[in-house]
């Protein structure tokens, strides 16, 4: 439910960016947002604290990023922390910069592989996938030596898993139901 919760923030954030002509300084600066607040665990708690007066999280808010994020996304801190809805910042993130991409014709490919993508390796990663989806395709590399070789790509809630490790789970589970 949070996430249809973040979805709806996210669009209304989009339109209002959009409006304004601020897309890319509101994605910039809510990615900048979140993350300070990640980097904190216990910034999600003090803000959630029910015992602690929404005037005085907001006034923590204003202090610390009044002057360093725009109007826009000041107002979308405070309206989260006046309806107890902080935590969904990072999912608002998420969608927002979906939104943006859906709008802008990018996307975000998640590629994970056992060692870190050259340039290269990336821009062929980037080529081929923003071929076949017809997008410019960002590239983010995450490095996870479990999967022995090969690659896992996330684009949106798509997996596509040509990692060896997910090879060998199918081979395995298609031995399996063979046996039986």
């Amino acid at each position: 439910m949070s996430k249809d919760i973040a979805k709806r923030y996210a669009k209304a954030l989009f339109d209002l960016a959009s409006e304004r002509k601020a897309v890319a300084e509101t994605e910039q600066q809510l990615k900048a947002v979140v993350e300070v607040m990640n980097s904190t665990s216990e910034l999600y708690v003090l803000f959630s604290a029910p015992n602690i007066d929404v005037s005085v999280k907001q006034a923590i808010l204003r202090q610390a990023f009044e002057g360093e994020v725009s109007e826009i996304v000041l107002n979308t801190l405070l309206l989260l922390t006046e309806r107890g809805r902080i935590r969904i910042l990072p999912d608002l993130e998420t969608h927002f910069v979906r939104i943006v991409g859906e709008a802008t014709g990018v996307t975000d490919a998640y590629v994970t592989t056992a060692f870190p993508l050259d340039e290269a390796g990336k821009q062929e990663v980037a080529a081929q996938f923003g071929q076949i989806l017809n997008k410019t395709i960002r590239v983010h590399n995450v490095v996870d030596a479990s999967i022995i070789g090969g690659m896992k790509v996330r684009i949106g809630d798509v997996l596509y898993d040509g990692s060896l490790f997910g090879q060998l789970e199918r081979i395995q589970k298609t031995l399996k139901t063979q046996v039986r």
